[in-house]
């Protein structure tokens, strides 16, 4: 299949909020170097956000987000038809380029079916193949023109397989400091005068699914330790409603943001 002339048309698909986030990064940079682009794919709220009126969402992000095998097997019909649909749906639009934003599972079978048809294919943020099933690289080599690596040291693996891999660095390293003054923290948490004196503060950190969150069960707070309070980090998804809620002897299992290398109570 021959490629129409340069379009301006970038084909992108999140399949969690952590995507999300670093798609909408992406779609930033996309339009400072080209003003004219326009977006089509699958899209989280900061996605949308980032590209304002120049995009055309084919699937929310959400349809997308299961954990679980039990959900996965539930949702398996649909995730395959959606899959199957976003496919020719791309391929029909003819984008200069498709990026497929971590998601693996999802991603990596499109990749692979657009490159076929002759649509220049990335993929962002590399699958651990360093770590485990490293002879899924060959899936990635079949699949990708390029690799967008967020970890220095991935570059040279994909070299020993001759892979085509660009390290690119995780862009929280933008935002978040390397080192944050424990008081100021603290301080931003709004925790109680009590508490802020103390060192019974517990981190609740699930992953970015909001399944992952809405399936936590209330965490081990003994009723003894009535100062102990905790921080939960979520996506803007899930709220205002609270999720979880634990009573520790007078004290509450707060709601919390984390955004940005800021953590913000949710009212």
């Amino acid at each position: 299949m021959s490629r129409a002339s340069r379009n301006h048309l970038y084909a992108l698909s999140a399949c969690e909020a952590s995507g999300d986030a670093l798609g909408a990064g992406l779609v930033r940079e996309l339009l400072k170097r080209d003003p004219a682009a326009r977006f089509t794919g699958i899209f989280g709220p900061k996605m949308r956000s980032a590209a304002g009126s120049s995009y055309e969402q084919l699937y929310d992000m959400e349809e997308l987000s299961v954990m679980g095998i039990g959900e996965v097997i539930k949702s398996l019909p649909r995730l395959l038809r959606i899959r199957k649909n976003f496919k020719t749906a791309v391929l029909e639009r003819n984008p200069d380029v498709f990026v497929g934003i971590d998601g693996p599972d999802f991603n990596l079978s499109v990749e692979l079916f657009l490159k076929k048809n002759g649509i220049h294919t990335v993929h962002y943020v590399s699958p651990s193949v360093w770590a485990w099933r490293s002879g899924r690289i060959y899936k990635i080599k079949a699949a990708t023109d390029m690799v967008l690596s967020i970890l220095p040291f991935e570059k040279d693996f994909y070299a020993k397989y001759d892979a085509p891999c660009t390290y690119v660095g995780h862009r929280l390293a933008e935002e978040i400091p390397m080192e944050y003054p424990i008081t100021a923290a603290r301080l931003e948490l709004n925790f109680s005068e009590n508490v802020f004196k103390s060192n019974m503060i517990t981190a609740v950190l699930p992953g970015s699914r909001i399944a992952e969150i809405r399936n936590l069960p209330k965490p081990p707070i003994s009723s003894r330790r009535a100062t102990l309070e905790c921080v939960l980090s979520a996506q803007p998804p899930l709220w205002p409603r609270p999720v979880l809620s634990a009573d520790s002897g007078g004290s509450m299992l707060r709601p919390f943001l984390l955004l940005s290398g800021s953590v913000n109570p949710m009212r």
